[in-house]
């Protein structure tokens, strides 16, 4: 018998191609209707295994959620980048790969990463959410979530409105 079990724990090296297949499935899922195929496309192009490798270890945490050996999920995080979100840290990105979805492991995740910037002193926590995802703004709402500023993100020349979330 096999038994797997959840991990959480920093990214390293040899994850990048788990992340950038987290990364690519998550957004085609996420996005499809969203962001125009063409720019979508463009924008996953991007993001391949080397892109991968020099965010590990770089200025921002980087936290994987791993089913046994398989990178699930994983969510970028650090200082705020953007003082529009009046917020002290800030959550980049949190995504769960398609097959993954529904199974907590996307709460386990934020919490962890919450945990890990109030242990920094960050604790007003904020995130960014496409105003077009109802499910991710659903998901920071479930978990206290306060719908706060409001901007555009621009993703291979598109500029997408966003909604920004605030935990404190």
């Amino acid at each position: 018998m096999t038994t797997n079990t959840v991990s959480l724990r920093r990214a390293r090296a040899a994850d990048a191609a788990g992340l950038s297949a987290v990364f690519d499935a998550a957004w085609r899922e996420a996005y499809q209707g969203i962001i125009p195929g063409i720019a979508l496309e463009r924008f996953l192009a991007r993001r391949g295994p080397e892109t991968w490798r020099s965010m590990i270890g770089g200025g921002r945490g980087l936290a994987v959620i791993a089913f046994g050996e398989q990178v699930a999920g994983y969510a970028a995080y650090g200082q705020v980048r953007d003082r529009t979100m009046r917020a002290d840290g800030e959550i980049d990105e949190l995504y769960i790969a398609p097959e993954f979805q529904g199974l907590g492991l996307g709460t386990r995740l934020f919490r962890a990463v919450r945990n890990d910037l109030i242990d920094r002193g960050l604790n007003r926590i904020g995130v960014w959410a496409l105003a077009d995802n109802p499910r991710a703004r659903g998901f920071y709402e479930g978990l206290g979530g306060v719908a706060g500023p409001e901007s555009v993100e621009r993703v291979s020349g598109i500029c997408l409105p966003k909604i920004g979330y605030l935990f404190a």
